[in-house]
């Protein structure tokens, strides 16, 4: 009898991981047929370069902020300034668009019950739709972060940029610059989504799953500005989205990313588990 448990147990394994996938497979199909996910990425694509236009035709740069004195210098401070600019509440919200929806859907529009006889079990759902929209924002920051690249290149150029340290970088480590500080923002973005999936589950409001880590990204970037604890300054999900600062310097210091990459993952485990646990409890079938 131990024996046949045993041999079981990877088969069942094995039938949970393509349950999984399949609902995966169905939540990435609906994101793709919803206009408001394609208009997102489109305006993600696009942006860009009417930013980088518009840029062009001020006569004078915004030189109080990093990187904003070589934005007409160089194609490669386009993408970092404005990194600096959308990680304040840009990312919360593009993030927030799929994952602050995509479980308060299903209440609007009362299809619990479809869903859940369809041989899935609520994990596997949860699981699927936090796979859907986790591979959301990784798209969101791949298509954001190479078209800022892009239209920096081909509007201003790819002159050689100056470092905070003061050293004028090459094309090449430039380049590599701007790819890794837009790397980096992608443990906080996740955190993010963690947190508009849990909003989302809570509240069975997608007004409130998509505004609400809005809200709380504007609250935290408020609190970065007063003279609180430095230690509670930290723990914000915002501050990591500053950490690429230090790769930007001759001697690069990586203790933020970490520092950052461990608050991310804190934010998406606390956030995910109170959303299956509240999910799992939940009386929805009636939906």
């Amino acid at each position: 009898m131990t024996a046949t448990v045993t041999a079981d147990a990877p088969t069942r394994a094995a039938e949970a991981r393509g349950r999984v996938w399949a609902a995966y497979r169905w939540e990435a199909a609906k994101l793709v047929a919803q206009a408001r996910t394609r208009a997102t990425l489109t305006i993600c694509l696009v942006a860009p370069f009417v930013f980088v236009v518009l840029l062009d035709q001020q006569s004078q740069v915004p030189k109080d902020t990093l990187f904003g004195r070589w934005i007409h210098a160089s194609g490669f401070a386009t993408p970092l300034f404005i990194l600096g600019f959308a990680s304040q509440w840009v990312f919360p919200l593009l993030t927030s668009i799929v994952a602050g929806d995509i479980f308060s859907s299903e209440d609007q529009y009362g299809t619990w019950k479809t869903i859940l006889t369809r041989s899935h079990s609520r994990t596997q759902i949860f699981l699927a739709k936090t796979l859907a929209a986790a591979t959301f924002a990784v798209l969101v920051i791949v298509v954001l972060g190479l078209a800022t690249l892009a239209a920096g290149l081909l509007l201003v150029g790819h002159q050689p940029l100056e470092g905070l340290s003061g050293t004028v970088l090459p094309s090449g480590r430039a380049a590599d610059l701007v790819l890794a500080a837009w790397a980096t923002t992608l443990p906080p973005l996740l955190g993010f989504t963690a947190l508009g999936i849990m909003l989302s589950v809570l509240s069975r409001n997608s007004a409130v799953g998509i505004a609400g880590p809005l809200v709380i990204g504007l609250v935290m970037q408020v609190y970065t500005f007063l003279n609180g604890p430095d230690g509670v300054r930290h723990l914000l999900l915002v501050t990591p989205f500053d950490a690429w600062h230090g790769l930007a310097r001759d001697h690069p210091y990586y203790g933020p990313l970490w520092q950052g990459a461990l608050v991310s993952a804190g934010y998406v485990v606390v956030c995910l588990t109170v959303a299956h646990l509240v999910l799992r409890r939940r009386d929805i079938t009636g939906g």
